[in-house]
Parts: C-alpha cells; structure tokens; sequence
C-alpha cells in the first residue's frame, strides 16, 4: 500500500513511517523540508501522487488563536488534492475529550479539523489519542520556577508516542472507519500526581503544588481528558517508560 504521510518527520509521523515499512507498505514522509506547504500546497500534488492513503499528522505551529485558521486551510488544501488525486483513504490524528474542552482554543481548532475531515469528499478515519508521555517535561515547565511545580488536579490517562504511532499505523492500512478511534493508556493519574511520579523519577526535588487554576490543562474537569468506553487501551505503563 502507497502511504503519504504529512508531517512524518515528527515524533508521531517518523515513527508511523517506520512502523509502516517495517510491515511491507511503502510510506514516504512529506514536510517542509521535503518541499511541501500544506498551507498553499506547494508540493501536494507530486506527494499524494499514487498515494492509496494520506496519513495528516501535521500540526500548528501556535495552541492560541490561530490555530483554527491553520487547520481550516491546511484541511481544505489537503482534502481537495487528495479528491483530486484519487486517494482513497485520509487519516488524522486528534484529541481524546478535545470536544469536551471548549475553553481551550486549541482543542476547539482540533474539533474544526475532524469536522472539516468528516464533511469532505475522501472516506476517512480519526484516530483520538490521549496526552503523550513525551509532553509531561513540557507541561511541568509551564507553571515551575527552581523550587516548585503548580499543577492542577485534572484527570489524565497518557500513553507513550510508540503506542499511538501504531495505532495511527494500524488504522492508515484499514478499511476507512468513516469514525473516531479513541486511544489512551492503561493507567489515569491526577495530574500534580503525574508530576509528582516525575520528578522523583529523575531526581527533581522541586515540590509540586496542586493549583487547579495553573497551565492550560486546568481547563479541563472531571472525565473529560479520559478514554470512554470502546477505547483502545495501550499496555505500555509511565512507570516502565521513565524507567526506560
């Protein structure tokens, strides 16, 4: 199977390459350094050139108010070369809960993004995964100075990068879902717990302080951030990861 994959030199996209040539596909990442804007679609034609399946893993450069901007455009610049093209199948990648977080910008770009995918001319897949273990150093950066760490007390359930690559993989070489598939990990933790396991992890003697007023995930309440049922749970746990 022929896969283009938009944004496959990031730390999903890179990864979704790997695994699909691993397994006998023929997947080619395409990026700005590869020649490709997908905001005027420079390069989008000769990318999805005998492409069967447009994987779209790319992302806005800012979470603010410009997001939903981005991915209008890159949405419609893309759907309209695929359908062109005749590609059979586009997959993005997008946000357990981002419907359920309205206060935050970037979440509604996210939702914009699936429903512009969803009421487009080419079948389709999304897959929703929740927050990345990668990101944790990210978050724990935004509300620290040299002694403390303010986070809030929001659910969250994180998988590890490897494990939505593979998931993002698993679905680009399946029939179109024309449907959400919700991916998380085996594991909710509070988030000032989450920092707390952290940090002892790496020897960080900071104190984390429960703020539920601190840094962008306060916007979130109750389960929102959480895979319902029907999700597909990762078994990679955070404990193992940080070990590793």
């Amino acid at each position: 199977m022929n896969i283009a994959v938009i944004g496959g030199t990031g730390l999903i996209g890179s990864q979704v390459v790997e695994i699909l040539n691993a397994n006998g596909h023929h997947a080619v990442p395409h990026s700005p350094s590869s020649g490709l804007d997908l905001l005027n679609g420079q390069g989008l034609a000769e990318a999805l050139d005998g492409a069967d399946v447009v994987v779209n893993l790319t992302n806005s450069p800012t979470f603010d108010e410009a997001s939903p901007a981005f991915f209008r455009q890159t949405m419609d610049t893309l759907l309209a070369a695929a359908e062109a093209a005749g590609v059979g199948h586009a997959v993005i990648l997008s946000i357990v809960g981002a419907d359920l977080v309205p206060d935050l910008v970037y979440y509604r770009a996210k939702v914009l993004q699936e429903n512009i995918l969803k009421a487009g001319p080419v079948p389709y897949s999304i897959v929703r995964a929740t927050q990345f273990f990668e990101f944790m150093d990210s978050v724990l950066s935004w509300t620290s100075d040299e002694h403390t760490v303010r986070l809030p007390a929001t659910l969250v359930q994180p998988m590890a990068s490897a494990d939505v690559a593979r998931a993002v993989a698993d679905v680009s070489v399946g029939t179109p879902l024309r449907d959400t598939r919700d991916v998380a990990g085996p594991e909710v933790f509070r988030l000032d717990e989450l920092g707390r396991i952290t940090l002892a992890a790496r020897g960080d003697r900071r104190t984390v302080v429960t703020d539920d007023t601190a840094g962008m995930f306060a916007a979130a309440s109750g389960k929102a951030l959480i895979a319902g049922d029907g999700a597909v749970l990762a078994k990679t746990a955070y404990r193992d990861w940080l070990a590793r």
